[in-house]
């Protein structure tokens, strides 16, 4: 199943942290809403007061007026009886209303963490995991907490004060029975959510793992649409899915069975202490030590006692699926974020002298990427890097862009050292042009300003105009005010190429750099690109990752990297000079019906 099967298996293999811990890190976003917690808490109290009038008087008017057939006064009782009943529904309806407000707004607290947080984290924290799965803790996960602040919460407070009020109730009205209620239901339940509460938290972590891996396998799958259909690969993604999907089902089906065994156990323990007590009661009520009416306030209270404890024990369930999905939130919130060092200062307007003084770097331990790279670019300068793919290449501008940190060696920016930059104010200063262009959705217009969100639309339009693209922007049907669907795919390459260009002339960068940004594009709009090019290159240093040495001949500097090391460098003849890699991947691109124009260069060169 490729690495699918492999799908970053670290969340089943984590044990549960302390449920303590993580609750009391929910009531840290909780305990904001002090206003709504205040009003659910005295609405509890008053609904759990109205909960306990009501059997005393139902004993009421079963001793003082059917027992003796006394109907004086018992149609006022009836319609107190009403009100209490009544009284206490409106309570739940409006605490249930408050607390679901409460517990959106927390989620909501929440949910501006996590993305926050995942915004600020390290390039490296992504390539360790799945997308999707990450998607899945700032939906799945969050909705788990949500479902059990919003449904749970008021019912475990209120379920809790309702069952020591009644147990003192009981145990006020006739102590033996209340003890025979009490200890029968307390001993039966604990045993019971005891046995289950072990097996429960553990598949519920699994569970919410395998959505994880099923939510990444989707996200992936409908990213790479054009891939899968043009080699036929939709049985095989199918099939894939249906691995994952049958993954999802087992863990689904573990879970919800040991969860769903909580209400038929509950219901059983409860029945027979209803019998229990019943019997014990029409006991003592055959031998004179109660009453018929005491008996069945008993009933009613013991009902009252069993059905919080029933709620709290299926809560419990949902609660453990809300602590695996808060455990994978906080796993979330708890990584270490970029930072900067200690003492840093603001950066001014920078000249772009950098320089790379025997720099190395491995993505993994012991699989050295760069090693001892050396290079100086001067103000205004274009350094062109080529080599074969994996040679280092774009990992040189990572590293210039602090997307990861040197693992020895130093960068320099006008003679300060990189890491005495903050990150947020060197990447102002930086110009980004990737092959692979990425356009958000929205109009063509804020894609632009994208580069500096003051901009006017006068400077937007003079930026497009610099990089070739408001010739084309002015045909589409909305102009500036056209939509790009997702990623830019209703433009083509060379269109979404452009619009970058356009958004990084706005940016006004003193360093740009240009990773392949006239690759896969035909010859007539790779000319309209290079013209943009150039035109955004003008005084600035700039770095140029590209295949087609077309486009760097005119570099001031170019270096060859070859298994993390510059094994050549100079300008385009004094490498072609060297007869060595350069002058080869020139020959090849010039090979064959340009063999005469090869010539003419390499004379030039020597002229």
């Amino acid at each position: 199943m490729g690495r699918f099967g492999q799908a970053q298996s670290y969340s089943e293999v984590q044990r549960p942290q302390q449920t303590l811990g993580t609750l009391l890190r929910i009531w840290f976003y909780l305990r904001r809403q002090k206003l709504s917690l205040i009003l659910t808490a005295l609405m509890v109290v008053g609904t759990v007061c109205l909960d306990l009038a009501g059997p005393i008087l139902l004993g009421h008017v079963i001793d003082g007026h059917v027992v003796t057939r006394n109907l004086i006064g018992l149609p006022r009782i009836l319609l107190l009886m009403l009100i209490v009943y009544v009284g206490s529904g409106t309570l739940n309806l409006l605490q249930s209303y408050v607390m679901a407000g409460a517990a959106q707004r927390t989620m909501r607290d929440l949910r501006a963490d996590l993305f926050s947080k995942l915004l600020h984290l390290p390039l490296n924290f992504f390539d360790r995991r799945i997308h999707g799965e990450l998607m899945s803790r700032l939906t799945s996960d969050v909705e788990n907490i949500n479902q059990v602040l919003s449904n749970c919460v008021t019912q475990i407070v209120s379920g809790s004060l309702s069952t020591i009020g009644v147990a003192i109730a009981m145990f006020f009205i006739n102590p033996r029975l209340a003890a025979v209620s009490v200890v029968t239901i307390s001993l039966l339940t604990i045993l019971g959510n005891r046995w289950l509460a072990a097996k429960t938290r553990v598949r519920f972590r699994v569970q919410q793992a395998a959505l994880g891996r099923l939510y990444g396998f989707m996200e992936e799958t409908i990213g790479v649409q054009k891939v899968v259909k043009a080699y036929g690969q939709e049985k095989a993604f199918t099939t894939q899915f249906d691995v994952v999907n049958e993954d999802f089902r087992h863990a689904g089906i573990r879970a919800q069975s040991f969860s769903g065994l909580t209400g038929p156990m509950m219901n059983t323990i409860h029945n027979t202490a209803y019998a229990i007590v019943a019997g014990v009661g029409g006991l003592m009520a055959i031998s004179g030590m109660t009453t018929v009416g005491v008996i069945a306030m008993f009933i009613s209270y013991t009902r009252q006692f069993g059905r919080p404890m029933n709620e709290i024990a299926i809560l419990y369930n949902l609660l453990q699926s809300a602590m695996a999905g808060a455990e994978r939130v906080f796993e979330i919130i708890d990584e270490n974020p970029e930072v900067d060092a200690e003492h840093v200062e603001l950066l001014q307007k920078i000249r772009g002298d950098v320089i790379f003084d025997r720099v190395s770097f491995s993505y993994r331990q012991d699989v050295p990427v760069l090693k001892e790279v050396i290079l100086h670019a001067r103000p205004g300068q274009t350094i062109a890097l080529i080599g074969p793919t994996g040679a280092g290449k774009t990992t040189i501008v990572n590293l210039l862009t602090r997307f990861y940190e040197t693992d020895s060696g130093r960068i320099f920016v006008d003679g300060r050292d990189l890491r005495e930059i903050p990150k947020v104010e060197l990447r102002r200063q930086l110009g980004i042009v990737l092959q692979d262009t990425f356009l958000f959705s929205g109009t063509v217009r804020e894609n632009i300003r994208y580069g500096r969100l003051d901009a006017t639309d006068e400077e937007i339009v003079e930026a497009a105009r610099l990089s070739n693209a408001d010739s084309f922007i002015h045909l589409l049907p909305l102009g500036y005010d056209t939509l790009l669907t997702e990623r830019g795919s209703n433009f083509s390459h060379g269109q979404r190429q452009m619009l970058a260009i356009a958004r990084a002339i706005l940016a006004d960068p003193a360093i740009l750099i240009l990773d392949e940004a006239t690759s896969s594009v035909d010859t007539r709009t790779e000319q309209h690109i290079q013209e943009a090019m150039h035109r955004l290159m003008d005084g600035r240093t700039s770095f140029v990752i590209a295949h087609r040495l077309s486009t760097i001949r005119g570099a001031d500097q170019i270096l060859v990297i070859n298994h993390g090391e510059v094994t050549e460098r100079g300008t385009h003849c004094e490498l072609l000079a060297q007869k060595g890699f350069y002058w080869r991947l020139s020959s090849s691109q010039w090979k064959d019906a340009q063999q005469d124009e090869m010539a003419m260069v390499e004379e030039d060169c020597l002229v």
